[in-house]
C-alpha cells in the first residue's frame, strides 16, 4: 500500500491534523512491517543473508580532518603522558574545583549550581562579589584549587561555562544550552555522592582529545564502584551532551538498567586559550569562527 500525502490541500486545520495523524501512523506501520520482513528473511537465509545496511548519517560521512587521532597513535599517547592533565589520569593528583558565577547572579542560577556540585565531587562554591576573574584564579590557586568554573547567565538561565585549569591553563569557554535540573527530570534518582565513573565518548581529533582531557581532569580517577554512578561526556557533531546516571543490575547480573540523576545539559566549545584566563594578552589555541569555519554540515572539529 502506497501512502499519498495530500494533507496540504485540506483547508480545515482540525481535519488536516486528523488526516496527517492517520498518514503518519500508516507510515510507521509500514516501516515496522518492512523491518520485520527483513529480519525474517535474514533468519531464513542464515549465512547467505545480505549484509545489514548502514544508513548514511552526518556522523559517519563527516569530512576527514588532518588532526583525526587513530587508535594506538604513539605520538599522541606520548604527548598525553606529559601534558597538564597526565597527573589526573594517572591518579597522581586529585582535582579540587572552585565554582563561581557572574557578578550578581539571579536566584534561578543556584539550582543548577547545586546540581553541578552534586555531579562533580570536591566542588566548592564561592561568591564572585566584585573580583575579576584573574584575581579569582590567583586566589583559587593559592588555596590549592586545581580548576575554576565560572557560570554565565542570560534571561535567568545558564548560557555559558568557563573552565580554567590552574595555574597555567588551558582555559575553555563553552556555550551552555538545554539545561534541565535534576528535579525536573521524570523519575530521577538522588546522587549518593560517590566518586563517579567517567565516560569520554567520541572525541576524535587532537582538539577533541584536549577538550575531553580537560573535562576528564575535573574528576578523580579512582571511582567508588559501590555507588554505581556514571558521568558521561558524549560528543556528537561538536555538541557535548552531559549526563549523570546510576546503573543497576537485574536478572542475576545479566541485565542493567539506568536511572538518570541529573543535571542534563549540552556544551558547545567557543574557544580554547593556551594559558590561564587573560582576555588582553592570552594566546588562543582555537576559536570558533562560524562564517569562516562552518562551511559544511559534515565538518566537525572535536
Amino acid at each position: 500500500m502506497v501512502v499519498v500525502n495530500k494533507t496540504s490541500q485540506i483547508r480545515n486545520k482540525q481535519k488536516r491534523q486528523e488526516v496527517w495523524a492517520k498518514v503518519k501512523a500508516e507510515k510507521a506501520k509500514q516501516k515496522k512491517l518492512e523491518k520485520l520482513k527483513r529480519k525474517r528473511d535474514a533468519q531464513a537465509l542464515g549465512e547467505d543473508a545480505p549484509p545489514k545496511q548502514i544508513p548514511k548519517t552526518l556522523d559517519n560521512t563527516r569530512e576527514k580532518d588532518e588532526s583525526m587521532v587513530e587508535a594506538g597513535d604513539v605520538e599522541v599517547e606520548e604527548e598525553e603522558n606529559k601534558d597538564e592533565f597526565a597527573e589526573y589520569f594517572k591518579n597522581e593528583k586529585k582535582p579540587k574545583i572552585m565554582l563561581t558565577t557572574r557578578p550578581r547572579p539571579s536566584r534561578h542560577l543556584f539550582p543548577f549550581m547545586s546540581d553541578i556540585m552534586t555531579m562533580m565531587p570536591n566542588t566548592y562554591f564561592y561568591k564572585r562579589e566584585k573580583f575579576g576573574l584573574r584575581d579569582m584564579a590567583k586566589w583559587a590557586h593559592n588555596k590549592d584549587f586545581t580548576h575554576l568554573i565560572v557560570l554565565g547567565e542570560k534571561y535567568k538561565e545558564c548560557n555559558q561555562m568557563l573552565v580554567c585549569h590552574l595555574p597555567e591553563g588551558p582555559t575553555a569557554l563553552f556555550k551552555v544550552s538545554s539545561v534541565k535540573h535534576s528535579k525536573a527530570i521524570k523519575g530521577h534518582g538522588s546522587s549518593s555522592f560517590h566518586i563517579p565513573e567517567i565516560i569520554l565518548n567520541r572525541f576524535s581529533t587532537r582538539l577533541g582529545h584536549r577538550i575531553g582531557r580537560l573535562l576528564g581532569s575535573m574528576y578523580s580517577h579512582d571511582p567508588e564502584f559501590q555507588g554505581r554512578n556514571v558521568v558521561t561526556f558524549h560528543n556528537q557533531r561538536d555538541f557535548i551532551f552531559v549526563r549523570h546516571h546510576r546503573y543497576m543490575f537485574a536478572d542475576k547480573y545479566t541485565k542493567t538498567r539506568l536511572q538518570e540523576l541529573g543535571p542534563r545539559f549540552t556544551l558547545k566549545l567557543r574557544w580554547l586559550m593556551a594559558g590561564k584566563f587573560d582576555p588582553e594578552h592570552g594566546e588562543y589555541e582555537w576559536i570558533l569562527k562560524r562564517k569562516e569555519m562552518e562551511t559544511s554540515k559534515r565538518k566537525f572539529f572535536l
